[in-house]
């Protein structure tokens, strides 16, 4: 049974033990629906403006990941913004560092422990939360084809899975209902699932959102067999 219709664009039914709804959409016209404070925790990665599409990939890479996307030529518009903020309790927004946001001292550094890889050594998330600013280490190493916790790279700013996992056990709490607005490659969404939290999630591209959904699905399955 289909939740809901927007613009011929389905939200997909409840795969897993907790609600999970992924809309194919603009995020800015879909988190509209939605009231003030609706969301908990929004943990978002939306387009840093710095042509990633296009920087630091090899001619491979830029024939795999770009098709012709120009994915993050610009940041997101004043008015996402300002949804972002209406919608959402607290926020954690990967590449804060590249956004005018404000003032925090709870920022958070990924760091990928890639070695002499070449890559960006980290990343940084800004947040809304009093808390101390937190480093964690994860190993990630650019577009390795051994990712740790998927079977393929789908995204070209896929993060893995643990980070979303200690994100969640570090700054949300039971109950808590939680948003992603430039879904990806969907790792938030299954942190989600496994740690119980209810998610909403939007994807305005096609290509990503099948892949996403493909990679969910493939993902609750696994988890009902143990």
């Amino acid at each position: 049974m289909l939740i809901e219709e927007q613009n011929g664009n389905f939200a997909k039914p409840v795969l897993g033990a907790v609600p999970s709804v992924v809309y194919n959409e603009d995020c800015v016209e879909g988190l509209k629906r939605f009231s003030d404070n609706h969301f908990d925790l929004a943990i978002v990665d939306p387009p840093y403006g710095i042509g990633a599409s296009e920087m630091q990939m090899g001619n491979n890479a830029k024939k795999k990941w770009s098709k012709g996307k120009n994915w993050d030529n610009e940041t997101p518009t004043a008015e996402y913004w300002e949804q972002l903020f209406r919608v959402s309790k607290n926020q954690i927004v990967w590449g804060g560092n590249y956004f005018e946001l404000p003032l925090t001292k709870s920022w958070i550094v990924w760091d990928k422990n890639n070695g002499e890889s070449g890559f960006a050594d980290g990343e940084m998330a800004w947040t809304s939360f009093n808390k101390p600013m937190r480093i964690k280490k994860i190993h990630w190493t650019g577009s390795a084809s051994n990712w740790e916790d998927t079977n393929g790279k789908i995204h070209p700013t896929q993060k893995p899975l643990k980070l979303y996992k200690w994100l969640l056990k570090e700054f949300a709490v039971e109950g808590n209902l939680i948003l992603d607005t430039h879904l990806g490659s969907g790792s938030i969404r299954l942190a989600c699932n496994e740690l119980h939290f209810a998610f909403t999630g939007f994807e305005i591209d096609k290509d990503y959102y099948e892949a996403q959904e493909k990679r969910f699905k493939d993902f609750v399955s696994q988890l009902r067999m143990f």
